[in-house]
């Protein structure tokens, strides 16, 4: 496994760097303190910035307009990514890799103006009976002439401020059979109605609300895919995603560590610095190997898909890396505001923030015990040898 970061990738992964560090941290306390909320003018104001940087569409083939990133280098970009509290990377214009597959007609319309920052799409597939297992989705689509009707009640769909559309997965209704498919739908189509949007544990830059559809018309065109298909579709993003969040989960634990270490050497208690003491720096030295193995799980899932290894194996290596970094990255949080104490608890202080929008990444696109099981019979299917080794 060859690991050696290209000039182009360093050029790539600094840029990135910059625009986080310079761009997006100084928001962090602001951007909290205001409940998750940023006036229009600044949110356009980021997104203007993060094209200029080159970042945005970056996960995107170039024959659609995107970066063309290798997956590498979107976890190079990731990592930088999960250094900014408030998920305030979601500021950077783009869109779900699915719509790499929206034909002329949907990218003018949907994925064009998305990396142009002008509008952004929300992805909705859980619903309130049924979260891990989408085979049990009620949501519905039925033909009605050149159209097709939907019908279903949608959580958790995730989207940040400039969302208008969703990339919704229902059942196509075909007799007997129910075959998953993905539509396009603009929120201001009518039957079209925003339930609740919810607050949660974490100040986030994106929301999660909820949405009914009620005898949704939407023609052909908004069909994404072929009928039948979203699983198959879903099932790459997901395992793209995990490698992301596992990304962005070891960027957590780098800040973390940096802030913690940084302190540590400075705050001076019973006449010692308080990293002299084993009870603060046995943790922050656990965590350190933490991060490291999280790190090169995910870069390790990465370069695999990168150079074309067997996509079960992928699938299994990216569970691998966004279980063990998800649920590291929390316990590192945890650790830190220990390091700092009281000060640890402030909401300005970002171990804090961390500690709140980590937990998350243990139960979005696959809980923990999803991946528990997917890693469990890739050992059974592919063998020890090609999950671990």
């Amino acid at each position: 496994m060859d690991l050696a970061r290209t000039p182009a990738q360093e050029e790539l992964r600094e840029r990135a760097r910059r625009f986080v560090v310079d761009v997006l941290q100084p928001l962090e306390i602001d951007f909290e303190r205001a409940g998750g909320k940023l006036a229009p003018e600044l949110g356009a104001d980021l997104r203007r910035q993060a094209i200029q940087a080159g970042l945005a569409g970056g996960e995107l083939p170039r024959a659609v307009g995107g970066g063309g990133w290798t997956m590498l280098e979107q976890v190079l970009v990731h990592e930088q990514y999960g250094q900014v509290t408030g998920g305030l990377w979601s500021f950077v214009p783009g869109a779900y890799e699915v719509l790499a597959y929206a034909d002329e007609a949907q990218r003018r319309r949907y994925l064009a103006p998305s990396l142009r920052g002008e509008r952004f799409g929300s992805y909705a597939v859980t619903e309130p009976n049924a979260g891990s297992d989408a085979r049990t989705l009620e949501s519905t689509a039925v033909r009605d002439g050149a159209d097709w009707v939907l019908n279903g009640e949608k959580w958790f769909v995730t989207g940040p401020d400039n969302t208008d559309f969703m990339i919704v997965q229902v059942a196509v209704v075909d007799g007997e059979e129910r075959k998953p498919t993905l539509f396009l739908v603009d929120y201001d189509t009518p039957g079209v109605r925003m339930a609740y949007d919810p607050n949660y544990m974490h100040t986030f830059a994106d929301r999660h609300p909820q949405f009914v559809l009620e005898d949704v018309r939407v023609p052909d065109g908004a069909r994404l895919g072929a009928i039948g298909a979203a699983d198959d579709l879903a099932n790459e993003w997901f395992v793209a995603e995990r490698i992301h969040i596992g990304a962005r989960c070891a960027g957590a634990m780098e800040r973390l560590l940096t802030l913690g270490v940084d302190w540590a050497t400075e705050r001076i208690q019973f006449g010692s610095r308080i990293i002299d003491f084993q009870g603060v720096s046995f943790p922050l030295a656990d965590s350190a190997a933490d991060a490291s193995a999280a790190r090169l799980l995910t870069r390790e899932a990465a370069w695999l898909a990168d150079t074309g290894a067997d996509r079960k194996v992928v699938h299994a290596k990216a569970s691998l890396a966004k279980l063990f970094a998800s649920e590291a990255a929390f316990i590192c949080a945890d650790r830190v505001i220990q390091v700092f104490g009281g000060r640890g608890y402030m909401r300005d202080n970002p171990a804090e923030r961390y500690l709140r929008e980590l937990r998350v990444d243990r139960i979005w696109e696959g809980t923990s015990e999803i991946q528990r099981l997917i890693i469990a019979r890739s050992l059974e299917r592919r063998g020890v040898d090609r999950v671990v080794g």
